[in-house]
């Protein structure tokens, strides 16, 4: 039996959809293949640089439901059909925190055997200034027992980020202090496009896989959009005209960036964190989703 990456890709490329935005399939306006062509054009942020300017970026509360359609299939071992739905809830501000709610179905046609069901939700909390981060995730695929991670990740004293897991099994974690949560790595993502950089480069942790991982990243940004995007449900006043950035970004075992990604998206992403036209490339096969609605949630005024 073909075995698909749901678990980790999905769920990591879940946490963010409402907060990354894929590309369409005519690709990246900016593109890995660009800054390798353009090595001196490259401009390259540092965490250090933006952060002065990262508590201070406003994110959409919002609900937003995109389908899911096989956009590219390479090789034997690739799917022949997909199709699939998320939906996504995100809220809060840097005040209270930020609250992800998040489902993916997704059903895949493998060249041979019967066709393939993945079943994933998760709920995330982010401290407001990246603190603390708690999630809870479960997938199931098929008939199988689902797999479940449970737990907490804090940063403590000096910056270390320490992770208390209940699931799969109660372990504690010292990670580096150069380590972003999922929401605070948008923050710096959309840092970096504002102040006009092409690229940043961060570890990032998301409690994906058994929760005891962390990702070197490579996010590579294009240029600004501001004309109005084709997607119906893009449609509100509030997205007429606000920017967007083509990004692409890849995630990589930690230490081995001289290796294949194992996992990419590309997504425009509005000054806002609000998301369309995903791009979901797992390597064999690629999905695309379009967002198809979208509504706007209140968020509380932060005062801090």
């Amino acid at each position: 039996m073909v075995k698909y990456p749901f678990e980790a890709a999905g769920l990591r490329a879940a946490r963010r959809v409402g907060l990354l935005a894929a590309i369409s399939a005519f690709g990246l306006a900016f593109s890995p293949a660009d800054a390798a062509s353009d090595p001196g054009g490259l401009l390259q942020a540092t965490p250090a640089s933006l952060q002065g300017v990262v508590d201070a970026i406003p994110l959409a509360s919002h609900r937003a439901v995109y389908d899911l359609t096989l956009l590219k299939a390479v090789g034997t071992k690739s799917p022949t059909g997909a199709r699939g739905r998320i939906a996504f809830d995100f809220s809060g501000s840097a005040c209270d925190g930020y609250v992800q709610n998040f489902r993916q179905l997704t059903e895949l046609q493998p060249a041979e055997g019967p066709t393939r069901i993945s079943d994933m939700h998760s709920a995330t909390f982010e401290d407001g200034g990246g603190k603390n981060f708690s999630f809870k995730m479960e997938t199931n695929v098929d008939d199988a027992q689902s797999d479940q991670v449970d737990g907490r990740a804090e940063r403590m004293k000096r910056g270390v980020v320490g992770v208390d897991l209940v699931k799969p099994k109660p372990e504690q974690i010292a990670l580096g202090r150069d380590v972003l949560f999922p929401t605070e790595h948008i923050k710096y993502i959309l840092a970096a496009a504002k102040a006009g950089e092409n690229a940043l480069e961060v570890k990032v942790y998301d409690g994906s896989d058994s929760g005891d991982k962390i990702y070197d990243t490579t996010t590579f940004i294009g240029h600004a959009i501001d004309t109005p995007a084709p997607d119906a449900a893009a449609q509100i006043p509030l997205l007429q005209h606000m920017r967007r950035w083509p990004v692409s970004i890849s995630y990589f075992d930690d230490g081995r960036k001289d290796e294949a990604p194992n996992y990419t998206l590309a997504f425009d992403l509005y000054e806002n964190g609000i998301s369309r036209a995903l791009r979901l490339d797992y390597g064999d096969f690629v999905l695309a989703g379009q967002m198809v609605s979208l509504k706007l949630l209140p968020t509380p005024p932060c005062t801090k």
